[in-house]
């Protein structure tokens, strides 16, 4: 009797409240019908489900782009939600996917013969498993190498997708055995779409304005775009009146440095808006550009984001001259360089700003 109400006790606590569940997995494509702007992909896999022929496939692309969510929605079309659970073996980058996982997990898996599906089934239920490689770029060569041989040896029975940001990492004998899917970062459309049926469903109160920040600072990441959006949600139901949610209250949660600030900055080395010009007399000596950048760095800001903004922020401008957007370019590589090797951001943001007032000076 008590080993039962224990058990009834873990059972109760492995739920997940539904409130607490992440939204990139409550609204994960169900159907590949569901997937968001791959209508090449989806096109040629709509046809699998009537076909069952279904060779190896490479699904590349930028993270947050649907390459995981279409090949799992397939996979439960192909399946169903039974047989789903012995058919399939996803692992991702939390796994260990060395040389001897591959010869024993994956090998173990893709020799098995699968079991034949019932008869009456309403789903495909063709006679192959499915292994999903998630990050597959991540793996060693030697492991992508031992993979090989097992793709070629239980090719009649197993599938393999691997699914990867940076198709160059994957080895040639191996991309080769693989049909090829692109995925594309999603437009804006589509990803404004997308979060207008979530922001109908969950019944948010958010301004036009915050919805096209979350399109432009996600960069076609829909998963990042609905990680902003329940975060902004949850910081707004945590108020008394809940306010709506607003453009700040996005670029805020997203890490971006405000307008004010970057107006600041750029007035320091002498850069307005395009709308307003360029002045370089208006720009501050080195004390003063040293004082802006210990203003920023005590506020808190990124310097890689505002390196980012910057940049653009250049490269857009009218006024300034293409010679100028060089030499400025150089500053914002260096500097970009110099960030990623875990160079003083303080001395960087320094650099960047010295370097930027004497571009536009020359």
């Amino acid at each position: 009797m008590f080993l039962k109400s224990s058990a009834k006790k873990d059972v109760q606590k492995n739920v997940v409240d539904p409130a607490l569940q992440p939204w990139v997995e409550k609204y994960r494509p169900q159907t590949i019908e569901d997937v968001s702007a791959q209508e090449h992909a989806v096109a040629v896999l709509r046809k699998t489900l009537t076909s069952t022929n279904l060779p190896h496939m490479l699904f590349y692309g930028p993270p947050g782009t649907g390459k995981t969510s279409t090949i799992l929605a397939l996979s439960r079309q192909l399946f169903g939600p039974e047989l789903f659970r012995t058919r399939v073996l996803e692992l991702n980058a939390s796994d260990e996917r060395g040389i001897s996982i591959v010869r024993e997990k994956i090998k173990n898996f893709a020799r098995q013969t699968p079991r034949a599906a019932e008869a009456n089934s309403k789903y495909p239920c063709p006679p192959y498993k499915i292994i999903i490689l998630d990050e597959a770029d991540s793996m060693t060569q030697d492991a992508q190498a031992a993979l090989r041989r097992i793709m070629e040896n239980y090719a009649k029975i197993t599938r393999f997708c691997l699914v990867c940001n940076y198709v160059t990492r994957i080895i040639e004998p191996l991309a080769s055995r693989c049909s090829k899917f692109r995925f594309h970062p999603l437009d804006v459309s589509s990803t404004r779409s997308r979060l207008e049926h979530i922001v109908k469903l969950e019944n948010i109160d958010i301004s036009p304005e915050a919805v096209t920040a979350l399109i432009s600072t996600s960069d076609g990441d829909l998963r990042r775009s609905i990680t902003y959006l329940q975060s902004a949600a949850r910081l707004s139901a945590s108020q008394e009146p809940s306010p709506s949610i607003s453009a700040s209250d996005i670029q805020e949660i997203a890490g971006v440095v405000p307008d004010a600030v970057m107006n600041r900055f750029s007035s320091a080395v002498g850069i307005e808006l395009p709308d307003e010009g360029m002045d370089i007399d208006r720009a501050k000596d080195i004390d003063g550009i040293r004082d802006e950048v210990n203003r920023i760095m005590q506020e808190g800001f990124s310097v890689a984001q505002l390196l980012s903004q910057l940049h653009d922020i250049v490269i857009l401008h009218n006024t300034v001259t293409s010679k100028q957007k060089t030499a400025c370019a150089a500053v914002f590589a260096a500097a970009d360089k110099a960030l990623c090797d875990g160079a003083d951001e303080e001395l960087q943001l320094l650099e960047i700003g010295l370097g930027v007032w004497k571009a536009l000076k020359s």
